[in-house]
């Protein structure tokens, strides 16, 4: 009886020790501060509109015109197309957090939205040169085909 009341005092000991080594890990794995982000220009206050006209005719048809004190410009109009959808173009302005202004045209239609910007990438116009290696694969695929029609294949059944 006295080595069964030993072996639970050890256990409890260890278990004492286990949950003490959980909390020690807990408290040195919680978070010991937070910093919050230095405000921005967008944090600072309310920036006010200038301009918010906007027209909705009974046809579906729509325009408006949004200015902000930011610098914000938004400027779109639309009207139903044949296929139910909307077909609208327009523009926005605004200046990028660092400093660059953006101007941005768009038309949105059954081809889907089609922005134009000087800030925009433009994919390179086609054709353009070809690189050599390409050129190699593009020649060792075709020598291996020919190769392979001219060998007996017993794939998919062919004799």
């Amino acid at each position: 009886m006295l080595r069964l009341r030993e072996a639970d005092q050890s256990l409890s000991l260890n278990m004492k020790f286990i949950l003490l080594a959980v909390f020690a890990c807990v408290a040195v794995a919680a978070p010991q501060g937070y910093d919050p982000p230095a405000p921005s220009r967008y944090d600072s206050e309310e920036v006010p509109i200038l301009r918010d006209d906007r027209v909705i005719e009974d046809d579906g048809r729509y325009n408006f015109d949004v200015e902000t004190g930011d610098g914000i410009v938004v400027s779109e109009s639309g009207s139903p197309s044949a296929d139910g959808g909307i077909n609208s173009a327009g523009s926005y302005s605004y200046t990028a957090p660092d400093g660059t202004p953006v101007h941005v045209e768009f038309v949105a239609d059954e081809k889907g939205f089609q922005p134009q910007g000087t800030h925009l990438p433009v994919a390179p116009e086609f054709p353009h040169p070809i690189p050599d290696f390409v050129l190699e694969q593009i020649a060792f695929a075709a020598e291996e085909d020919a190769r392979r029609a001219k060998e007996p294949s017993s794939r998919y059944g062919a004799p």
